[in-house]
């Protein structure tokens, strides 16, 4: 006999039938089904029957159901193991779970995988009924919750997009304006054209063979393209001097670091590159100029910056010499390796500029 006792009463004073939602039965007892069906279909739902969780899976992969009324011993897949899968496939259906036995672990196991019920037979079909309908509810609260979600993180999606879009697009405006300065500041030179541009392609260049992150290769060229704008607060006839500085105009020098960094201060959304503005003059043994920094202590995009501009104010030429050779060069900042240079970042500057093998920083009218 059937744990669920039908009487004709109880279709004759059953409600309204339902909108159509569709209905998996899964139960290994073919009774039980048959009745389940019987007694759902009056009430307007949809029913296919499977007699295992196998069954339900199989049915699952050719249909959408709305809700999975599924017993919990079944030979073979059990029900405990046909909710995940079943969830796996549609996170959407609603699941009530049957059990024969009133057993709570099982019970806290079935709702701790998404079932929106669970209940022990034998059951009376009203509040089998109404079981259902509550799971329904809530199937289309939690649909409407994740949908509503989803909407929720595409608009913040999007807008961080835009936001970062515009941070960009603001980004480049700034930066080109103040790259601007720096070249009618160097334009006025013809020593100095050009230098910040090959500054900042060939510490790009170092941080890239060092494997740093696009991010902070980005900030250190940017930094590179900015790091003399300090420059432009220094008199034009100590820029242009031919010979050594005295230690009051080399003092007067030091301060286009601090010039620099009040300039580029405001624009926050390149700080990491200001910062590396700031220590491109510091000294890897802690001699440097503005604040006497050492070692690690210094930014990774201070000390390439450090390396790359006295590696390009070598090769070119001054009012007060010609320009060395490459070689040259590498050999002179080598002798600087402990002190003034990064051991590593020299060997990364070494490796670049011998992989190029050409004078590619070199204005033409300086070879």
């Amino acid at each position: 006999m059937t744990s669920f006792a039908l009487e004709n009463e109880q279709f004759k004073s059953a409600p309204e039938p339902n909108t159509g939602a569709r209905i998996l039965i899964v139960d290994d007892e073919d009774t039980i089904r048959m009745v389940l069906a019987k007694y759902l279909r009056t009430r307007g739902f949809e029913v296919v029957a499977a007699e295992s969780g196998d069954a339900a899976i199989e049915a699952m992969s050719t249909a959408r159901f709305d809700l999975m009324l599924c017993d919990v011993r079944m030979p073979g897949m059990s029900g405990n193991e046909t909710v995940p899968a079943a969830l796996e496939m549609d996170p959407d259906i609603g699941i009530v779970m049957l059990s024969a036995v009133n057993d709570a672990p099982t019970a806290t196991e079935a709702m701790s995988h998404g079932v929106l019920d669970y209940l022990t037979k034998p059951i009376e079909l009203a509040k089998l009924y109404d079981a259902i309908t509550r799971a329904l509810h809530k199937r289309t609260l939690l649909r409407e919750q994740r949908r509503v979600e989803r909407v929720i993180r595409e608009e913040v999606d999007e807008r961080t997009r835009e936001l970062e879009r515009e941070k960009g697009h603001l980004r480049d405006l700034t930066v080109s304006i103040v790259e601007s300065l720096v070249m009618a500041m160097e334009a006025k030179d013809p020593f100095q054209r050009g230098h910040s541009a090959r500054v900042s392609e060939l510490a790009a260049s170092i941080a890239e063979y060092m494997g740093l992150a696009p991010d902070v290769v980005e900030d250190i060229r940017v930094a590179g393209r900015l790091h003399d704008i300090g420059n432009i607060g220094i008199r034009e006839e100590l820029l242009n001097k031919p010979g050594s500085l005295s230690a009051d105009e080399f003092a007067q020098m030091q301060e286009h670091v601090r010039i620099g960094v009040e300039i580029l201060s405001p624009l926050r959304h390149i700080e990491r590159a200001i910062v590396f503005v700031s220590e491109h003059h510091e000294h890897w043994d802690g001699s440097g100029y503005p604040n006497g920094t050492g070692g690690d202590s210094i930014s990774i995009g201070g000390r390439i910056l450090a390396v790359a501009d006295a590696f390009d104010a070598m090769i070119s030429r001054r009012a007060f010499r010609e320009p060395k050779s490459q070689e040259t060069a590498l050999e002179e900042l080598q002798q600087r390796v402990g002190r003034q240079v990064d051991p590593r970042v020299y060997e990364a500057l070494r490796a670049v500029v011998r992989k190029r093998k050409t004078l590619v920083f070199i204005d033409p009218r300086h070879t």
